[in-house]
């Protein structure tokens, strides 16, 4: 590794983390990378020690920094910790992702190689009981994600988004940061942005970050939900960026409610199409549970089935007027000056 590396910002938007925070925060400041670094953690309002661990993390490293996120929104969180920061790569991490050891260094060197404005690799979920080995199983199976590369792996190469993401400062500044207006999927807004103005994102699967899923159907369900509702307003404000993958789980949603309709009002056999669903989502995850326990086993066509509804249920009720606001909104920018980048 070079004797000289860019100084890199890590910004982290915390709500709620106690059970992971720490670990989270060991993994950045255990990176291998020789360049200078900063961790700034942005608070929301958070109903367990979260606020504690943090003030902690600043006591035992100066690296180490926090900004309040009153209204405890996830871009707001992000646009507030990049304001605080101040180094030329800004590298995003979750209060409950873990960095691989070679993670910062792999993403500066992704970015001088490709020239990229936003870098970034696979979310590899890894539970911690047998309910979360079965979302993890299912968030990383074509049958429970379909094709997305950050969630199931491929090929280096350009990409219509990245899980986290390492950015160019610049990049982000030219882009006016995340839009606050999306609670949800301001990612995918974002890196749309980006690549509307001509800048690349880039997969490589050499990144890897640590995920820890949702710990019970409640919050899946919950999460999956947001996901498909903020999808169809990013679908909204920005015309022509919706692909089949995105209408996979509304399509069968529709598909098997129309199916229990006419199976129970019409004839039995409209009860094949929800059948064949659960038979499927079955087949389908017994590669997906190769090495797990039986009870994790059993569970993945649960993980799976509150994955693909729920996204869908939030995606068809999605209101319009959600994304009216949306569109009706301006931007706030977020601008610093700042060192010059790779």
């Amino acid at each position: 590794m070079p004797a000289q590396q860019p100084a890199v910002s890590v910004i982290m938007p915390v709500l709620n983390e106690e059970r992971h925070l720490r670990d989270s925060v060991r993994h950045i400041l255990g990176q291998e990378y020789a360049g200078e670094m900063e961790v700034v953690i942005a608070l929301g309002p958070s109903k367990d020690r979260t606020d504690e661990i943090a003030a902690e993390l600043v006591r035992e490293d100066p690296r180490v920094v926090t900004v309040p996120n009153p209204s405890g929104r996830t871009p707001a969180a992000l646009n507030a910790a990049i304001k605080a920061s101040r180094h030329p790569i800004v590298v995003r991490v979750d209060g409950h992702g873990m960095l691989s050891p070679n993670y910062i260094a792999t993403a500066v060197r992704l970015l001088e190689e490709t020239g990229a404005q936003n870098v970034g690799g696979i979310m590899h979920a890894e539970g911690e009981n047998a309910w979360e080995d079965a979302v993890a199983a299912a968030m990383t199976s074509r049958i429970g994600v379909g094709n997305a590369a950050f969630h199931t792996g491929g090929k280096a190469g350009p990409a219509d988004t990245v899980y986290l993401g390492v950015f160019r400062r610049e990049a982000l500044e030219r882009a006016g940061g995340y839009n606050e207006e999306f609670i949800r999927a301001q990612d995918w807004e974002l890196n749309f942005r980006i690549r509307e103005a001509g800048g690349l994102i880039w997969f490589s699967p050499e990144l890897k970050v640590q995920y820890r899923p949702r710990p019970s159907v409640r919050a899946l369900a919950k999460q999956y939900k947001d996901y498909g509702r903020w999808r169809h307003v990013v679908a909204r404000y920005h015309s022509g960026s919706i692909n089949l993958r995105y209408l996979a789980s509304p399509t069968a949603l529709c598909a098997i409610a129309a199916g229990v309709v006419v199976g129970a009002a019409v004839s039995p056999w409209g009860f094949v199409v929800p059948v064949g669903y659960l038979a499927a989502i079955t087949v389908g995850s017994v590669p997906a549970g190769k090495g797990l326990s039986l009870k994790a086993r059993a569970q993945i066509p649960v993980a799976m089935a509150t994955m693909h509804m729920s996204w869908g249920f939030g995606f068809l009720t999605s209101p319009r007027s959600l994304a009216a606001k949306v569109i009706a909104s301006r931007r706030p920018a977020v601008s610093r000056d700042f060192a010059d980048g790779v």
